[in-house]
């Protein structure tokens, strides 16, 4: 299988903060360079691209003379609030005088609100008309609370990928992308089973959040969302425009399935869930043929969510939907398992993401 770089047009770059490092644990804001270059590249090529960029934190700990990662929220705020200026700053220099680097800063309260939401995309989306502008987008650390964290830039990104209907999403790290059983690298999944999952592995490293384990989830968003995602190594020579020109000669490429209209997008992946409907199998087969959950289907309810808000679906102790209540928790939980034809949550405001088998 070969995608041909014209077939790239909106491309998101999530860049790690391993890829700031060097061997001897140095941060080497150079590398910025490296990638910028390839954008630029991109760029005169007709190419759209928003960056992700982590290193914030990592950053701030290098002025700080700090050696490990800090355990207090307040620590990592202070942290990201100086490096933040230090990477904006790299990134500008890098674009050079033609090129602008436009910050952005999100937190998960950005997505959970619809306006934000949409008015998150609509100024990204300005900016790239523009065609000189890169959106560099991160977490807003300095302000975060647990609350509204994502913890990790993958995640973020495949939101990102998600909020933009990004033809493609390549996450840069310092792996070179998905190993098998005997270490060598799975180039093309075409579905994230759960043996795709069970090669995964957390990270170790100081200054990193995250893992395969996070980048597997990115890219089951990624793909769900209806993009294209490649996990590659960002300290390759010209990762990004290799991985445009063919995707599955370097790193693993993850193919998408058919793209969720914006509403179910938003649904899926745009917000978090405010409670839990565990459901029996008659309502799980009933979902996946495209049908209404029906309170008769429900055995339990979780959470205080009021009508409209988004919960999660499950069967089986496994998510298999996501969908806007079309009763409140209350009025389900009295509701529940009665023999009656009253809608829980509404087909056309329900996303299925698996079929909840083992």
């Amino acid at each position: 299988m070969k995608q041909s770089q014209k077939d790239y047009k909106r491309i998101v770059v999530k860049i790690g903060s391993s890829l700031f490092s060097s061997a001897s644990g140095e941060v080497e804001l150079a590398s910025i360079g490296r990638f910028c270059s390839q954008i630029l590249t991109l760029m005169e090529n007709g190419k759209e691209v928003v960056v992700v960029s982590s290193g914030a934190i990592a950053l701030g700990m290098h002025k700080l003379k700090l050696k490990e990662r800090p355990q207090k929220l307040s620590d990592l705020a202070a942290c990201a609030s100086i490096g933040q200026n230090e990477l904006m700053n790299a990134y500008s220099k890098s674009l050079g005088d033609k090129v602008i680097a436009a910050q952005i800063l999100l937190t998960w309260e950005d997505f959970n609100d619809r306006k934000r939401y949409l008015n998150a995309k609509n100024t990204i989306e300005a900016l790239l008309k523009r065609g000189n502008v890169v959106p560099i987008i991160n977490e807003n650390d300095s302000i975060s609370t647990e609350e509204i964290r994502f913890g990790d830039n993958d995640t973020l990104s495949a939101r990102v990928a998600s909020l933009l209907e990004a033809d493609i999403l390549i996450i840069l790290s310092d792996v070179e992308g998905l190993l098998d059983k005997d270490k060598k690298i799975v180039r093309l999944v075409t579905e994230i089973t759960p043996q795709i999952k069970a090669l995964a592995c957390p990270t170790d490293k100081k200054t990193c959040v995250g893992g395969m384990v996070t980048k597997l989830e990115a890219a089951s968003i990624a793909t769900s969302s209806g993009n294209y995602c490649s996990i590659t190594s960002g300290h390759i020579k010209d990762s990004i425009l290799l991985v445009v020109k063919d995707p599955v000669s370097l790193g693993t490429l993850f193919v998408p399935k058919e793209r969720l209209t914006a509403k179910l997008r938003w649904i899926a992946f745009g917000t978090k869930s405010k409670g839990r409907i565990s459901i029996d199998e008659g309502a799980r087969q009933a979902l996946l043929n495209n049908k209404s959950l029906l309170t008769v289907g429900v055995v339990s309810v979780e959470g205080n969510f009021e009508r409209g808000e988004i919960v999660t679906i499950t069967s089986n102790n496994l998510e298999i939907a996501r969908g806007k209540a079309g009763i409140s928790a209350k009025e389900l939980s009295k509701a529940k398992g009665s023999r009656s034809d009253k809608e829980a949550i509404h087909r056309d405001d329900m996303v299925i993401l698996s079929r909840g088998e083992k």
